[in-house]
C-alpha cells in the first residue's frame, strides 16, 4: 500500500496526524532558510520513497520548524534536517543531519 508524507501546517495538525496514528511515526523536521534547503530537499525525496516503502508499517510527516515551533521544541530539535521516530508517543530515536536512504532503513529497521 502506498503511503504519502504528510505535511502539518501548524502544531496542532500535527498532534492531530499523532492522535490519529496507530503505529510508529517518522517524522522528520525541516527548514526553509537557505543552509536547510538542499539537505530538507534530499531528504523529502529520501523519505517520500521509504513511506512508499514501509507502506502500513510506517506514517511519514514532514515538519517545517518554521511553522511548527511547538513541535521542534517538543521534540527538542535544533536543526535540520532532523529525524525522529516516535511510538506511543514516546520518541524512540533521534537523528541530526541528512541521511542516505540505506541510512534511513539502518535507522528504522533496527527500531520497527
Amino acid at each position: 500500500m502506498a503511503r504519502r508524507v504528510h505535511q502539518p501546517l501548524e502544531d496542532q495538525e500535527f498532534d492531530f496526524i499523532l492522535g490519529m496514528t496507530d503505529g510508529p511515526v517518522l517524522a522528520y523536521f525541516c527548514g526553509s532558510w537557505p543552509k536547510a534547503l538542499e539537505p530538507c530537499r534530499a531528504m523529502d525525496t529520501v523519505v517520500a520513497a521509504l513511506a512508499q516503502e514501509y507502506g502500513s508499517r510506517l506514517t511519514a510527516v514532514r515538519v517545517d520548524i518554521t511553522r511548527c515551533p511547538a513541535q521542534t521544541k517538543r521534540y527538542e530539535v535544533t536543526g535540520a534536517p532532523t529525524a525522529v521516530l516516535i511510538a506511543g508517543g514516546e520518541v524512540l530515536a533521534t537523528q541530526a543531519g541528512p541521511m542516505t536512504a540505506e541510512e534511513f532503513r539502518t535507522f528504522l529497521d533496527a527500531r520497527l
